[in-house]
C-alpha cells in the first residue's frame, strides 16, 4: 500500500518530480510505501518529510482505493529539501511548489485528486 499527501498553500501544491516504474518522469504528490509498523497517516507524514523536508499534519483522508491512501495535509515545520543521501529518494529529481494554474504538470493520476479538493477556480 502507498500513502501520499496533498499539500496546498497559496494556490500551489507541493509535488515531487520523479522517475516512475513505467520509465516516465512525472510530477507526483509526495508519498510512498507504508511500513509494517505504520498507520497510513504515519507513513504519509514520514514520506512527505523524507521527500520534501516538510513536517506536515494530516487534515483529512481525501480518498482510499485498493492500493493507495491520499491525505490532505498542511505544513507545520521544516523547509523544502530533498535528501539525496536517502536511498529511497533515488527516483526523485526535485521537489517544488507547483502553481495550480500550471495544468501541464498534472496528469490523469494527479488531476482527479486535485478535483476532490473542490478548490475555487480562478
Amino acid at each position: 500500500m502507498i500513502s501520499q499527501g496533498v499539500i496546498i498553500k497559496n494556490g500551489h501544491v507541493l509535488m515531487v518530480k520523479q522517475y516512475v516504474q513505467r520509465g516516465d518522469i512525472v510530477w507526483n504528490f509526495p508519498g510512498g510505501g507504508i511500513e509494517g509498523y505504520e498507520t497510513p497517516e504515519q507513513a504519509c507524514i514520514r514520506e512527505v518529510k523524507e521527500e520534501t523536508g516538510y513536517e506536515v499534519a494530516i487534515t483529512r483522508l481525501l480518498m482510499k482505493n485498493t492500493s493507495k491512501y491520499t491525505f490532505e495535509a498542511e505544513v507545520i515545520g521544516g523547509s523544502l529539501y530533498v535528501d539525496k543521501e536517502h536511498e529511497a529518494n533515488n527516483d526523485i529529481i526535485e521537489a517544488a511548489w507547483i502553481s495550480m494554474d500550471d495544468k501541464e504538470k498534472f496528469d490523469s493520476y494527479t488531476m482527479p485528486v486535485l478535483e476532490l479538493l473542490n478548490l475555487p477556480t480562478r
